[in-house]
């Protein structure tokens, strides 16, 4: 009884990581796979599952399409993704540093205004937004595709719930010793929340990353536009869509996500933990 109960964490551990590892294997598998009538023949087999051929013959046909330039739809993401990236956390870990350590009167409201967005939906917004881009004359550029995920209510809930469990102390010994208030945030809450950081980063990462619908709305050609407009203009001009091409467009969408979760999973895992014991 006891050996059976201590094996159901890993049943269950198994199940989930099968949950997740197939799909991914299969679109690999089928990505190597430039033959399209064996890629149908053998779907639902387990032959989806392991690769039988091994060629990137459909990896060339995404990345050297002229009329759909794969490197340049790549560029504009990481230029996107990782310049909103480092501005949402700049930003909002200043806000929420305020919100937690400063000495405003009317933080709590604040803070719960910030927090009453989330249940806001997002495509309620789109057009106010786009109202206000075209306003402003930046429609099809960068800046319009930036500035809308920078302020995110998300990230500074979690920025101000570490904050917040600062030491007092801790704060006080800093201001005695002259460090400004940006100092206190500068050279002691942000080094000692690389853990949130990394939370945060991976979150907003896979957010700006995947975005969609505000991107098609306010991009026109392939020179700002990201992988995921660029991937529903490249098949959507195509009458009949080759399963090999759109897996290896989606394993390519994918591998950037998936090194940057291994580069930032030892903070996040430590951020997970931490709140785990804390909470």
């Amino acid at each position: 009884m006891v050996n059976s109960r201590s094996r159901l964490p890993v049943i269950f551990a198994t199940i989930t990581a099968l949950g997740v590892l197939l799909p991914l294997m299969m679109m690999v598998t089928i990505s190597l796979n430039p033959d399209e009538q064996d890629i149908l023949i053998s779907m639902g087999s387990i032959r989806s599952f392991i690769p039988q051929t091994l060629s990137l013959q459909n990896y060339a046909d995404i990345w050297l399409d002229p009329q759909q330039p794969f490197a340049r739809t790549m560029l504009n993401t990481l230029i996107i993704t990782l310049s909103t990236l480092g501005l949402s956390v700049l930003l909002n870990s200043m806000a929420a540093f305020v919100l937690a350590q400063g000495t405003l009167s009317v933080r709590k409201p604040v803070l719960l205004l910030i927090v009453a967005t989330l249940a806001v939906p997002a495509e309620s917004l789109v057009l106010p937004q786009l109202m206000m881009a075209a306003w402003a004359g930046i429609i099809d550029t960068y800046t319009v595709q930036i500035l809308p995920g920078i302020a995110n209510a998300m990230s500074i809930f979690l920025f101000y719930q570490f904050f917040s469990r600062i030491p007092k102390d801790l704060i006080e010994a800093a201001r005695l010793d002259g460090f400004s208030f940006f100092q206190v945030w500068r050279f002691i809450a942000m080094p000692l929340s690389k853990p949130v950081i990394s939370a945060v980063a991976i979150l907003q990462f896979l957010e700006v990353w995947n975005a969609y619908l505000w991107p098609v709305m306010v991009t026109r050609g392939p020179e700002v536009r990201p992988l995921t407009v660029a991937m529903a203009s490249y098949f959507g001009t195509n009458q009949r869509i080759p399963w090999g091409d759109v897996m290896a467009f989606a394993v390519s969408m994918a591998v950037p996500v998936i090194l940057f979760f291994i580069i930032m999973q030892r903070q996040f895992i430590a951020s997970v933990m931490s709140a785990g014991v804390k909470g």
